[in-house]
């Protein structure tokens, strides 16, 4: 092969260059512009424009011409597109429709209304997500955002086929076995449960960082290779903004940051030393980290979700109150996410050994998500096959291709043991379940997503070394049409079959395809509360779908959602006296509602000041009990009954609520928490109707209300209102269907339902209404089936079958016996401690 000399930048290029820059420096302009503006769709279209296309077309339009290469030593980037449009497909199919629990509807909201999630913000996932929102690709908001999600982790897949089949290049001649061994690197970490679940629905951030993740090691895998080459120093700048960029979007985003230093240490030292190219390094970083500036911009305008709320204004934005120091510590406090609380690294949550064993327990999903716990065996051996494959193939990997080894396996303990020391977590929600340790509220496998699919590229090389292993057994056989290399590694290739392994075993738990149960549950919720009425919840599960259904699909905007979680911060009490009014659409309420006029308020639930709010103290330290009256309710609020032994300030607003605005304006609380009214003393004025329990004042002693009854060890019952918003409740129907709730923190949403329902039967059984009993509790028995709850109506299905006393049909007790369901996970700063 002749020698072809470099040659440097064309005046061409430069022109090229030159005009990219500008190109950029006019669409951010432009973007930051409108979003000043208040604009939302073309400022999100012009930032995506210069972070995703123009700066990154720039910084590489500078890069050297490189020597013509062959087509033999090309990357082979059409396969890799080939294998990530197969990946792409395969989301697509197992796709959700919708949103989901935990953090998703948070984001698709936040991303189409571009607003602020919880600190630190991830301000690029919002513009490209507000992008991906309007993009005339699905037939939903949330299933356009969905696919945000699948197109990123399915390049990613294409990128570890490249870094795979680039480490094969110096062991394996023959094309086909590079490109099976990069095929089968993408394979094994596209169908990892947590990289595919997560690929099927956008519940944060992560898939984001992925693709980050994969397109920094590939360019750092081709620095690697030849560091001298005349575009290494524009894949070094250009792996500099994708770091600060990825940063933008996730902390995540500089995970690659300490195994560029390694290999730049051990293979070109002498760069640590170029100025220049150091500066254009930091240079780039800091651009990519420019979409933080969106944040005090956009909190300005007061979006519906406003999460952190990162500036001084307070009633619109003003260059006076934007560029203030009250802007810059409410950003900086923002963006340290302060408000959860994170403990030392000195002051472990758990012991390491601990923690490295929940890495173990996600590890052991990845291959095979046996979530009902029915193939123990099968899991633990698939766990370990590919635990020793992946660390064969960092082996081989150190053998075979040591340049590129030292970026990536420095990546490999970067996001393995270096990431498990730092997130520090307590033990895992499904980890040691018996232990009295502190646990997470979720299982949180979502944070080592990076790792799992990167563990890809190493199980395919180890697979790759077992299969050569084996094929060498072989090497003897008669030639015929095959060489008899090719022949004995054909005959070796039932090996291979493990690849599909993932792909079956995990479909059923990673797909999303049916799930509608997420967004109807939060319909059902929301019109449980009356028009105009406040609706009072605890936790992530019983909050971020309702904000979805609002924001994005214009349910039941006319109520307000409390989140007590939040209601401590200052900045969300603002938000909640600052919220507009809107009006009721009795067309598309509940049936229930349509005969009765129902007065629009004409103001917030807290009758304050924001001086007023913000001088609520954090928390009233009250020794012994002491009393709440409002009206007609006389409450006794004992700090035994309160959960941190104090009225927190999220308390006391609640009662100001109750104050300022019952009864002309219906308070509710969700009962995915019984216990909280309860420990206010409110337990004497709850009525319950639906999946909601409103306050009100029950009748004097021996008196009765139409429809109401009282039921042990609930409260009250409103029962013609319970059955009419059964009757339209979709979520039951929408968790049957789907047949499975893989998700065992959140399952408890689920059972409002079974809760709801086998009290509402118990009634209709004492009221000898036995058909429509029979009909509820049906439906209550397959939604605990469905959901793998049955423990839940245990002591209820026993006396379902025996008649009672003067009754033909099937008695039911006269208390519900299945339980409440378990509390939402919190998320209170000092519960939830970072995310």
């Amino acid at each position: 092969m002749p020698v072809i000399e470099r040659r440097g930048v064309t005046p061409r290029s430069k022109e090229i260059k030159i005009y990219l820059y500008l190109g950029a420096v006019v669409a951010l302009a432009g973007g930051f512009a409108d979003l000043v503006r208040g604009g939302i769709t073309l400022s999100a279209l012009l930032l995506s424009v210069a972070y995703c296309v123009l700066i990154p077309l720039g910084i590489w339009s500078g890069a050297r011409r490189a020597p013509a290469e062959s087509p033999a030593d090309r990357p082979p980037y059409g396969a890799a597109a080939i294998v990530g449009l197969a990946v792409f497909a395969l989301y697509v199919a197992t796709m959700a429709p919708s949103t989901a629990m935990w953090d998703t509807s948070e984001y698709i909201a936040a991303a189409y209304t571009f607003g602020l999630p919880h600190p630190p913000g991830n301000p690029f996932f919002v513009i490209i997500g507000r992008v991906f929102s309007i993009l005339p690709i699905a037939g939903t908001v949330a299933a356009r955002i969905n696919v945000l999600a699948a197109v990123c982790s399915a390049v990613a897949a294409g990128v570890w086929f490249l870094v795979a089949e680039h480490v094969l290049r110096g062991w394996l001649e023959t094309k086909w076995l590079r490109f099976t061994g990069g095929a089968l690197a993408a394979t094994f970490g596209a169908t990892a449960f947590t990289v595919w679940n997560q690929s099927v629905v956008n519940e944060k951030v992560y898939t984001v960082s992925l693709v980050g993740i994969a397109i920094v090691s590939w360019l750092l895998v081709r620095w690697s290779s030849d560091p001298s080459d005349g575009r290494a120093d524009t894949r070094l700048v250009l792996a500099a903004y994708l770091c600060g960029l990825g940063y933008a979007n996730h902390m995540a985003g500089m995970l690659p940051a300490v195994a560029i230093a390694v290999a730049i240490v051990v293979r070109r030292p002498l760069t640590l030393v170029r100025w220049r190219l150091i500066a254009s390094c930091l240079g780039a970083l800091v651009v990519g980290l420019t979409p933080f500036a969106t944040q005090p911009i956009r909190a300005a305008h007061f979006p519906a979700m406003n999460e952190g709320e990162p500036t001084g204004c307070r009633t619109a934005i003003a260059v006076s109150c934007t560029l203030s120091k009250a802007t810059y510590d409410a950003f900086t406090y923002n963006l340290d996410r302060r408000q959860y609380g994170k403990p030392s690294l000195a002051d472990r949550q758990a012991s390491l050994g601990d923690q490295v064993g929940m890495w173990w327990l996600y590890f052991r999903w990845q291959w095979l998500r046996d979530a009902d716990s029915a193939n123990p065996f099968a899991q633990s051996l698939l766990a370990a096959v590919f635990l020793v494959l992946g660390l064969l193939g960092g082996w081989v990997h150190y053998t075979r291709d040591r340049p590129s080894f030292w970026y990536f396996g420095t990546l490999m303990f970067t996001m393995t043991l270096l990431l498990i020391y730092y997130l520090n977590f307590k033990l895992g929600a499904s980890q040691d379940p018996t232990s009295p340790l502190p646990h997470e509220v979720r299982d949180r496998d979502y944070f080592f997503l990076w790792s799992y699919s990167a563990w890809g590229v190493w199980a395919a090389l180890g697979l790759m070394w077992v299969w050569e292993a084996l094929a060498s057994l072989g090497r003897d056989v008669a030639p015929g049409t095959v060489p008899a290399a090719s022949r004995a590694w054909l005959l070796a290739s039932p090996v291979a079959a493990i690849a599909i392994v993932p792909l079956v075993g995990n479909w059923s738990s990673a797909s999303r395809s049916r799930h509608h149960a997420t967004a109807d549950m939060a319909a059902d919720l929301l019109n449980s509360v009356e028009p105009y009425g406040v609706l009072i919840t605890r936790g992530d599960n019983d909050t971020f779908p309702l904000w979805y259904a609002q924001e994005v699909e214009g349910i039941r905007r006319d109520v307000v959602v409390i989140c007590t979680s939040l209601l401590g911060t200052d900045w969300y009490a603002r938000q909640v006296i600052r919220r507009p009014i809107y009006d009721y659409d009795a067309a598309n309420g509940p049936a229930v509602y349509r005969d009765t006029k129902w007065i629009k308020p004409t103001t917030p639930p807290l009758h304050m000041t924001f001086a007023d709010a913000d001088a609520v103290p954090d928390a009233y330290d009250i020794r012994q009990p002491v009393s709440f009256d409002a009206k007609d309710i006389h409450a006794i609020i004992d700090p035994r009954r309160l959960e941190y032994g104090a009225l927190l300030r999220a308390d006391a607003l609640v009662l100001r609520m109750i104050l300022d605005s019952w009864p002309a304006r219906p308070i509710y609380f969700a009962r995915s928490d019984v216990g909280y009214p309860r420990s206010l003393g409110l337990e004497k004025y709850i009525l319950t109707q639906g999946l909601a329990s409103k306050v009100f004042v029950p009748p004097a002693a021996g008196g009765a209300l139409k429809d109401t009854v009282f039921v042990e060890g609930d409260g009250w019952l409103d029962i013609a209102r319970s059955r009419a918003l059964w009757n339209e409740f979709r979520g039951p129907r929408s968790i049957i269907a789907e047949g499975q709730w893989v998700d065992r923190p959140s399952a408890n949403m689920a059972g409002l339902y079974i809760f709801a329902g086998a009290e509402l039967a118990e009634v209709f059984r004492a009221n000898h209404e036995s058909a429509a009993a029979n009909d509820v509790f049906s439906t209550v028995r397959r939604v605990a089936g469905a959901a793998r709850l049955d423990n839940f109506v245990n002591g209820v299905e026993s006396v379902f079958a025996s008649p009672a006393p003067g009754d033909s049909g099937p008695a039911i007790p006269l208390k519900v016996d299945a339980g409440a369901p378990p509390k939402v996970q919190s998320s209170d700063p000092a519960a939830r401690k970072r995310r």
